[in-house]
């Protein structure tokens, strides 16, 4: 388990951009046969990846000091990649592509599965700390609440669809969904916003191998960016706006941890105070 620290704005504002990468980017999630995971000091969170080409258990890493991964902490994860399932404490819950599942704090044998090693499934995970254990949940996108912001004109034409969050799958402090950008539209979250009350974390994936996301991140009159490609993702620290535009539509997943659990907390940004 890769380990990244907290970062305080007032440094950020002097970092280079290949120590921007090395703080909050995160490259090469998604290794066949393997699972990779950072763990971040920021609400620590840790981020992470299994791709079984023959089944995968996940342990819980000398990082935790735990007996398992789960036994103080929660889980929500989303497949996109082949058909699979997760095993977790002898319940089988299969997942197609963009499925989800939320797994509660004392689940403690969890194991990947894909049924097609030639097209294996990729469940994208975030993992935040608990302190009460919540029922697991199989997630099918077309029974989660959808939103549909922007427009075309705006180049921000986009459907939110919300996995975990409270009144629809309980958790401890666990926020997750997905934002399908329209063809055409190429912003996500602009105008941008802060919630110093909750970090968050970005998977940007549907991209094809020539198209880009300029990821925007910091404070809002010291920003910065950050180059994504394809099935990467990137750690937003609560102090730092974190919008991107693509050089195509785009799909990404978002998942956020903190003081509360209410979506709509956001601290907007005027365009005029963007520099």
């Amino acid at each position: 388990m890769e380990l990244r620290m907290a970062s305080s704005p007032k440094d950020v504002k002097f970092y280079t951009t290949e120590r921007l990468r090395e703080e909050f980017h995160i490259p090469s999630l998604f290794i066949p046969g393997e699972i990779k995971m950072v763990y971040s000091h920021v609400d620590r969170v840790i981020t992470g990846a299994a791709v079984p080409i023959e089944p995968i258990c996940l342990a819980s890493g000398e990082e935790l000091k735990a007996e398992y991964f789960l036994q103080r902490r929660e889980m929500g994860l989303i497949n996109i990649g082949g058909p699979g399932k997760v095993l977790a404490d002898g319940n089988d819950y299969e997942l197609n592509y963009k499925d989800g599942l939320y797994l509660g704090m004392g689940v403690k044998n969890i194991t990947f599965f894909s049924f097609d090693s030639t097209n294996p499934a990729k469940f994208y995970f975030l993992s935040t700390p608990a302190h009460k254990s919540y029922p697991s949940v199989l997630i099918h996108p077309e029974q989660c609440i959808q939103v549909e912001l922007g427009s075309l004109e705006e180049s921000n034409h986009r459907i939110i669809t919300k996995y975990i969050l409270p009144g629809q799958v309980e958790s401890c402090q666990l926020v997750m969904g997905m934002t399908s950008l329209k063809p055409g539209s190429v912003w996500n979250t602009m105008p941008c916003h802060t919630h110093d009350r909750r970090m968050e974390v970005y998977l940007y994936f549907e991209m094809d191998e020539k198209s880009l996301v300029f990821h925007y991140m910091g404070e809002p009159k010291e920003t910065r960016h950050i180059i994504i490609r394809n099935e990467e993702a990137v750690i937003s620290p609560s102090w730092s706006i974190h919008a991107g535009a693509g050089t195509k539509a785009y799909t990404f997943i978002w998942g956020m941890a903190g003081e509360n659990q209410d979506f709509d907390d956001m601290d907007k940004v005027s365009m005029d105070d963007l520099l």
